[in-house]
């Protein structure tokens, strides 16, 4: 674990809410010098604190209307295997092994219901996968932040 000062902690929600920030830009809010703020990220970068400098997108803007959280069964001898394929498949944007209810989580986007029940049909058809369990995205309420 990284100990994370004050300093740190104010630099990162900046960072979260626009990656793009200029290191002047967050020495003035901050009140340090842009050096000690050049200094201080590339140390939390080092560290991993910061893994890497992302876009997010408007799903929506882009046609996907749907997008579903699904729990996914899978068979323990054919896990990695089922892995393996969701990993490389374009409609899954976030794939997690879990200890909860369901073997896997994945976030999956579609363009509309038809999409996304042959997408879940799809998984279901994949040899080890015994059942999914998809919760539909109706709203986001709060999204990303420190």
């Amino acid at each position: 674990m990284v100990k994370l000062d004050d300093l740190d902690r104010r630099i990162l929600k900046i960072l979260v809410e626009n990656a793009r920030t200029p290191y002047t830009s967050i020495a003035r809010e901050i009140g340090y010098s842009d050096v000690a703020i050049i200094k201080r990220i590339k140390k939390l970068e080092k560290e991993g604190v910061i893994k890497k400098y992302t876009v997010i997108v408007d799903h929506v803007k882009l046609g996907y209307n749907k997008v579903s959280f699904t729990g996914i069964n899978v068979e323990p001898d054919a896990l990695l295997r089922v892995i393996d394929i969701l990993k490389n498949k374009d409609y899954v944007k976030f794939l997690a092994v879990t200890s909860g209810d369901h073997q896997l989580i994945a976030v999956i986007w579609a363009r509309d219901n038809e999409e996304l029940i042959k997408i879940h049909k799809e998984i279901e058809s994949i040899p080890g996968v015994s059942k999914t369990y998809p919760a539909i995205l109706l709203d986001i309420v709060k999204e990303y932040s420190l």
